[in-house]
């Protein structure tokens, strides 16, 4: 399978206020540049529903098959990535939600504090994969190794692979 086109879309209020530099976005790239997904610079958001939604909506738009988002997935009122992303997810895919989960709370506790989805947004072809990873470089390095391995077969499944 060739290169996967992707989008990171960074969740974080003082990044996008320009109060705190963007450490996650960077990390997301290179952790999933290393397993075979092209992905521009990372957008950045305000914790904001529309803005979360936009966001989203222009990367599928622009045809990515990952779709990964840093941020939002706390607990805070402002953490609501996972329920902007529901939206958009036809099948979620919880056991690889599981698998972020787990390798998270091997390095930290705090891990168990993401409510990150993993989930497709259809079942063809056309479909792409979202990922909800949680804010920190560690947060994205366990979610983009979990994914990178199963992504070939995952878009192999939807119909996207050679």
């Amino acid at each position: 399978m060739g290169r996967v086109p992707g989008a990171i879309i960074v969740v974080d209020d003082r990044v996008a206020r320009g109060q705190r530099p963007d450490r996650s976005g960077p990390a997301a790239v290179a952790a999933l540049g290393e397993r075979g997904v092209d992905c521009p610079a990372p957008r950045v958001v305000a914790e904001e529903e529309a803005e979360i939604a936009a966001a989203i909506r222009a990367a599928l738009a622009g045809g990515a098959r990952l779709v990964f988002t840093a941020g939002g997935t706390g607990v805070t009122p402002r953490d609501v990535v996972p329920e902007v992303t529901r939206g958009f997810l036809e099948v979620e895919l919880p056991g690889l939600a599981t698998q972020i989960l787990l390798r998270g709370v091997a390095n930290t506790p705090l891990a168990g504090l993401s409510r990150g989805l993993v989930g497709v947004t259809g079942r063809g072809a056309e479909a792409a994969v979202v990922v909800n990873a949680p804010g920190s470089r560690g947060g994205v390095r366990d979610a983009a190794a979990v994914v990178g391995e199963v992504l070939p077969n995952l878009l192999e499944q939807l119909g996207g692979g050679d």
